[in-house]
């Protein structure tokens, strides 16, 4: 018998996510036939399995967001995971991401035999859900509407989170003083300890860039390249202004997924 992880209640009422309202049928209210929340053992691993994947265009988890509508791990090893979006028409290469991550991230679990990952509540479920159950690949499970797959697009959000990255941990040091030119000799080794550090590090592995101690602080997130003297001034601008243009979308999905759902998805963390 499963027993399953759900979303519990709330206390409170532009990119690829889109800025329409919704779903035109209107929030979705918990109904008698939504799972009760009792839980598992089993359970606990697959959300935090589930912490590991994040939205591509926010880079952030799927859980903090409030994607996880519930999760369950049966006593046999069936996991089953149900996940929402903003709106019914979040861009659908974008949901497609997140689904196949949640059901690769699920499936490397010990003693999960068997995935299923439902996407609900949006114009392109369908597709999206058999095509990652079937192991399609985004382009044929959008056959004769998708060009390809969809590497390149997480690649390029992953070098938009290098620069937002590269802006928090760079504005503590220039509030301590750390002038704009020294930055570009200093090397991640050179930088305190954070979260924020140890984040960049991360983004900049899994694109192959350099992010031992000995690496430049200041990179070109396309080639890895250290930034030239001249060209610090606007590489430091351009991160800031993706921060806090990937922070905006962040606060409108937010936003509108509690407008949509008056419950809080699974490790859904507060704004």
């Amino acid at each position: 018998m499963t027993a399953p992880l759900t979303a519990g209640s709330r206390s409170a009422a532009p990119g690829g996510h889109s800025a329409t309202p919704g779903d035109p049928r209107g929030p979705r209210q918990a109904t008698p036939g939504d799972p009760p929340g009792p839980r598992q053992p089993g359970a606990p691993r697959v959300l935090q399995a589930l912490a590991a994947v994040r939205d591509p265009e926010l880079d952030e988890p799927i859980t903090s967001l409030g994607f996880v509508a519930s999760c369950t791990l049966s006593a046999d090893g069936e996991a089953s995971i149900r996940l929402r979006l903003p709106t019914y028409f979040c861009a659908p290469n974008f949901a497609f991401l997140m689904v196949a991550d949640a059901y690769d991230a699920v499936s490397a679990l010990a003693g999960v035999r068997r995935t299923e990952v439902v996407l609900e509540d949006h114009f392109a479920s369908a597709a999206i859900n058999g095509g990652v159950a079937a192991r399609a690949g985004f382009a044929r499970s959008f056959d004769g509407e998708a060009v390809g797959e969809l590497h390149q697009l997480r690649a390029d959000f992953l070098r938009k989170a290098v620069m937002a990255g590269t802006d928090q941990v760079c504005r503590p040091l220039l509030a301590a003083g750390t002038e704009p030119p020294a930055l570009r000799a200093m090397t991640l080794g050179d930088v305190p300890g954070s979260r924020a550090l140890d984040r960049l590090r991360q983004r900049r592995a899994e694109l192959g860039l350099p992010a031992g101690d000995d690496a430049p602080l200041l990179i070109d997130p396309a080639t890895g390249a250290p930034v030239r003297d001249d060209a610090v001034p606007l590489h430091l601008r351009r991160a800031r202004t993706t921060r806090i243009s990937i922070e905006a979308n962040s606060g409108i999905c937010r936003g509108m997924l509690r407008h949509r759902y008056d419950t809080a998805g699974l490790g859904e963390e507060d704004q």
